[in-house]
C-alpha cells in the first residue's frame, strides 16, 4: 500500500481586479452588514501561511474574472497587475472577463504570467485548434494531478463582439471525458477540473461527465460553506471579489479521496498583508489615488449587487441614466461584479466598480412587443430549467417597467403582466429607452440606436453630486408570482 499523500487545495475565483482591502456585504442575525476584507497582500499572506504549513502539497487555482474590474486594471488592460499575479505562485488559471481586451491582447498577457492559462473549450476560428493548452500536470508529494481548465462559454455568445474577435467556445463537455482519459493515460492520480462555466452548469457537468475527482467551480459568485458530492466529485466556489479563498484538504489513498475538510476563509481586514505583494499594490493604485479619492457625494442607504431580481447599486445607474438621456424607462445587464457601498460618503473609485467597462449612455426607440420579447429572453438566460442555457448574470436590470412572471414556466411564457410606468404595455407601441452595452438591449432588438456624449460613469458622478443624498431604493421591478 502506498503512502497517504494530503493534498491542499487553494481557490481564488471572480476577484474581478480588486487589488486591495475593501467593502463586502455580509448577513447577520437577517440583516445586511458590510465588513472590509481582500487584498492581493492578504491573499497571499494566507498562501503563504497554508503553503508553509503543507511544503509541497498546496495547489494555488485562480478561476478568472481576474484582470478586468476596477480602475488601475482597466486603465491599464491588466499589465499593472501582472507582477502582482506572478507573485501569487498560482498553478493555472481559467478566463471570462479577461477576454474584455481582446483575445490577442490576452494571449499576449498570458505569456507574461508564470503559470499557464487553461482553457479546453476556446478555439481559433480559422483552425479550429485550441488557444491555450487544455490541461497541466503537477506533482505533489508524489501524488500526480491533472489540472484541467475550462473557460467561460459565454464570451462569444453574450458578451460584447470584440471579446471573442477570431475566436469560439464550445460549453466543454463533449471534450473534457477525452482529457481526462489522456490524463489517466499519463499516470494521473486525481483530476482537478477548474471551471468558469457557473455553479448550476458545473453542477451539471459533474453529473453527466465521470472521473472527476475535485471541480473548482467560478462565475456565478456563490459563497459555497459546504462542498457539494454530485457523481463522485467534490465542488466548491468561493465567493468573489477575493474576499474569500476556498480551502479544500484532501486526504489520500492511492490515488482516491478518503477523506476532506473544506472551509471558506473569509480574507480579514486582521490578515497582515503581504509587504512585498502590498507594495505592488499600492505602486500600481498611486498613479490614480488623488481622482479615485475625491468624495462625490453620499448615500443614505446600501448600495450592492446582491439580489437577483433587482439592487439597489443598479437602481442607481439607471436612476442616472433616464436623468441624463430623458428616456422613459433605461436597462442594463445584469452583473454580478461590484462590491458594496456602505452607506455614506460615495467616491469616484466608487462608481469605477459600479462601471468599469465605462460604456457610453446609448437610446434607441424600441416596440411594445420588443420589450416583452426581451425581457422573455433574459428570463429564459437566467432561470432556464437547463443549466447549460442559463447564460445571463442576475435577471436584466430595469427602470420604468414592471413584470410580473412565473419562474416555473417554460421559455416564452413566463410573464404574466407588464406595465410601462402605471401603464399596461402596449405592444404596438414604440417606446423611448435608454441602455448601456449591448447587454442592456441586445442589437436585435430596437431601432434609432445612438450613443449619448457622454459615459456611464460621469453620469453617475452627475446624477450623485445633483441628488446627494440618494436612495435608490428597491421599487420591485420585477416580482416572480
Amino acid at each position: 500500500m502506498e503512502k497517504n499523500h494530503d493534498i491542499t487545495i487553494l481557490q481564488m475565483n471572480d476577484s474581478h481586479a480588486y487589488l486591495d482591502l475593501h467593502d463586502e456585504y455580509f448577513w447577520k442575525d437577517g440583516e445586511q452588514i458590510y465588513k472590509k476584507v481582500g487584498g492581493y497582500g492578504r491573499i497571499k499572506a494566507y498562501l503563504n501561511q497554508v503553503r508553509e504549513e503543507n511544503p509541497g502539497s498546496v495547489i494555488a487555482l485562480d478561476n478568472g474574472d481576474t484582470i478586468h474590474g476596477t480602475y488601475p486594471a482597466v486603465k491599464s488592460k491588466g499589465e499593472v497587475m501582472i507582477p502582482i499575479l506572478n507573485s501569487m505562485v498560482f498553478d493555472a488559471w481559467t478566463a471570462h472577463w479577461d477576454f474584455a481586451y481582446g483575445p490577442e491582447h490576452l494571449m499576449d498577457f498570458s505569456e507574461e504570467l508564470d503559470y499557464p492559462l487553461l482553457a479546453i473549450n476556446c478555439y481559433r476560428e480559422d483552425t479550429d485548434q485550441l488557444v491555450f493548452d487544455p490541461y497541466k500536470i503537477v506533482d505533489k508529494n508524489g501524488t500526480k494531478v491533472g489540472l484541467i481548465g475550462i473557460a467561460a462559454t459565454i464570451v462569444d455568445k453574450t458578451m460584447p463582439d470584440h471579446f471573442s474577435k477570431g475566436i469560439y467556445f464550445t460549453l466543454g463537455k463533449k471534450e473534457l471525458p477525452k482529457y481526462i482519459h489522456e490524463l489517466k493515460e499519463k499516470g494521473v492520480d486525481l483530476i482537478v477540473v477548474f471551471a468558469h462555466l457557473g455553479y448550476p452548469q458545473e453542477l451539471k457537468l459533474a453529473k453527466e461527465v465521470d472521473g472527476i475527482d475535485v471541480l473548482i467551480s467560478g462565475h456565478t459568485h456563490n459563497r459555497v460553506y459546504d462542498p457539494a458530492e454530485v457523481n463522485g466529485t467534490l465542488i466548491i466556489q468561493s465567493g468573489c471579489h477575493g474576499s474569500f479563498i476556498g480551502r479544500l484538504d484532501l486526504e489520500l489513498e492511492e490515488g482516491s479521496i478518503t477523506g476532506y475538510k473544506h472551509r471558506l476563509v473569509e480574507i480579514s481586514e486582521q490578515i497582515n498583508p503581504d509587504e512585498e505583494v502590498q507594495e505592488m499594490v499600492d505602486e500600481a493604485k498611486k498613479p490614480h489615488k488623488d481622482m479615485l479619492n475625491e468624495v462625490v457625494g453620499e448615500t443614505e442607504i446600501g448600495l450592492a449587487r446582491d439580489r437577483v431580481m433587482e439592487t439597489t447599486m443598479d437602481n442607481l445607474l439607471l436612476k442616472a441614466m433616464i436623468e441624463v438621456s430623458g428616456a422613459e424607462m433605461a436597462f442594463s445587464n445584469g452583473w454580478r461584479y461590484g462590491s458594496p457601498i456602505p452607506p455614506g460618503k460615495i467616491t469616484v473609485e466608487d462608481l469605477w466598480k459600479i462601471m468599469p467597462v465605462n460604456p457610453p449612455i446609448s437610446k434607441c426607440q424600441i416596440t411594445g412587443q420588443e420589450l416583452w420579447d426581451m425581457i422573455e429572453e433574459d428570463l429564459e438566460l437566467t432561470f432556464s430549467k437547463n443549466s447549460y442555457k442559463q447564460m445571463g448574470g442576475y435577471v436584466k436590470r430595469c427602470y420604468g417597467i414592471n413584470v410580473y412572471f412565473k419562474v416555473e414556466n417554460p421559455r416564452g411564457n413566463r410573464i404574466q403582466e407588464f406595465f410601462v410606468g402605471n401603464k399596461r404595455l402596449n405592444k404596438d407601441k414604440t417606446y423611448e429607452a435608454s441602455f448601456v452595452t449591448t447587454q442592456g438591449i441586445p442589437a436585435k432588438y430596437g431601432k434609432n440606436r445612438k450613443n449619448l456624449d457622454i459615459k456611464a460613469v460621469q453620469a453617475l458622478k452627475d446624477y450623485v453630486k445633483s441628488n446627494t443624498p440618494i436612495s435608490p431604493e428597491l421599487v420591485r421591478t420585477f416580482v416572480p408570482i
